[in-house]
């Protein structure tokens, strides 16, 4: 089949969904798929400083796949015109579909390009498939009655509406009274050949406690600062909208790797003891994913996205969000129980290779644009009218 996957983020910007789309875009090629991507991107100085930004390097693109790069400039202007990326968006789509027809549009981010692909269906008459992951479906609609509108078109009107976990579901349906039915459930998944164990037996000294992924306080990073225990160094890896922040708060225990390029990533996990993630929310986290294929022993939240994955006592420790002392306990637990920290790591190992793979996820997909291929689009939407300015993403569209 020929698929337009329609992506918010890709590399360079450090993000999840970066993860995400490069891994799944790798197997739909290996299905037999024909896939373009179209991706928007960031290149004003805002948005590289919080993602990195620029249009996909080559050398992250799988073989087979062609991308279509699209500046995000409703992003670049103050208050940002999300309306002008989306519209740009649907007519990229429309004239790749003219130039060489595609079979099912895939938009990977409800918002804008999941609207933006219900308007290419519209125009084009073909099947679409919405992914909804991370702040999507946590703050999108929350924010004001224009995307409020917007995102409950999408929910009410995609062929097919894919998310992460049952917890993330079940919150975009309080949000939005959505139909729980009109989910499908794709869990997440990693790279087990990637990230592999170090088989380190036992604590360096000092022991190092790792934070990987977007700075950002909606990931609990400042909350880690806080609660860190004496006696250990802690690695913070990444880039993000509070990098600022956690500088000024850290000590002389916590190094800043900044950027840290994917290809380094699994060496990153592998030198740490304790992968420590106090995230508030996630659709389904990538970074607990490779901690848990890494081998390392997990302290997390009992949070949306993460209680879909990890179970306290069982396969990790969590904590409730934003619980500084809760977060400080758990790790000097871990940190001196030798026979918890492996047993908690041997069981998140065995489960990420057996359940979170690659393959699976993408057959799982493949499977949906198969059972979508040569049906007509629902076309009883209206397109959202009028821009409400009081929307907080107006002014900071970077946390969008």
């Amino acid at each position: 089949m020929r698929v337009c996957f329609v992506s918010r983020r890709y590399w360079p910007a450090v993000s999840g969904m970066s993860v995400y789309a490069e891994n799944l875009l790798r197997e739909l090629v290996a299905l037999g798929h024909d896939v373009t991507m179209v991706s928007q991107y960031r290149d004003d100085e805002a948005g590289t400083r919080v993602y990195g930004g620029g249009p996909p390097p080559p050398e992250r693109v799988p073989d087979g796949v062609r991308v279509v790069a699209l500046a995000s400039r409703g992003e670049t202007v103050s208050p940002a015109d999300f309306e002008r990326d989306t519209a740009e968006l649907t007519g990229v789509v429309e004239r790749l579909h003219a130039e060489s027809p595609f079979d099912v549009l895939h938009a990977q981010y409800g918002y804008p390009p999941g609207l933006a692909v219900l308007q290419a269906s519209r125009r084009t008459g073909l099947p679409n498939v919405v992914s909804i992951q991370g702040g999507d479906g946590h703050w999108v609609g929350t924010c004001c009655t224009t995307h409020k509108a917007a995102i409950t078109t999408v929910l009410d009107h995609a062929g097919a509406v894919l998310i992460g976990s049952a917890s993330f579901r079940d919150e975009v349906v309080g949000h939005h009274g959505t139909d729980p039915a009109r989910f499908r459930i794709v869990p997440g998944a990693t790279d087990t050949a990637r990230f592999t164990p170090s088989g380190r037996r036992g604590l360096q000294d000092p022991p190092v406690l790792l934070f990987h992924g977007r700075v950002d306080r909606r990931k609990g990073v400042l909350d880690l600062l806080d609660a860190l225990p004496e006696g250990v160094r802690l690695v913070v890896s990444g880039i993000g909208p509070d990098l600022d922040e956690a500088r000024a708060r850290a000590d002389g225990r916590t190094t800043f790797l900044g950027y840290t390029p994917p290809d380094d990533a699994p060496a990153v996990y592998r030198s740490a003891d304790v992968f420590v993630s106090p995230t508030y929310s996630e659709g389904f986290s990538n970074t607990v994913l490779e901690a848990m294929a890494s081998g390392l022993p997990v302290v997390s939240t009992n949070s949306v996205g993460v209680v879909d994955c990890l179970r306290s006592e069982d396969n990790g420790l969590l904590h409730e969000p934003g619980d500084v002392p809760g977060l400080r306990k758990a790790l000097e637990r871990l940190l001196g129980d030798e026979a918890l920290r492996t047993r908690l790591a041997a069981t998140a190992l065995e489960e990420v290779r057996r359940l979170y793979s690659w393959p699976v996820l993408a057959r799982s997909i493949s499977a949906v644009y198969e059972e979508l291929a040569g049906t007509a689009p629902d076309l009883a939407w209206e397109l959202p009218g009028g821009v409400d300015p009081t929307c907080r993403f107006r002014a900071a569209p970077h946390l969008l």
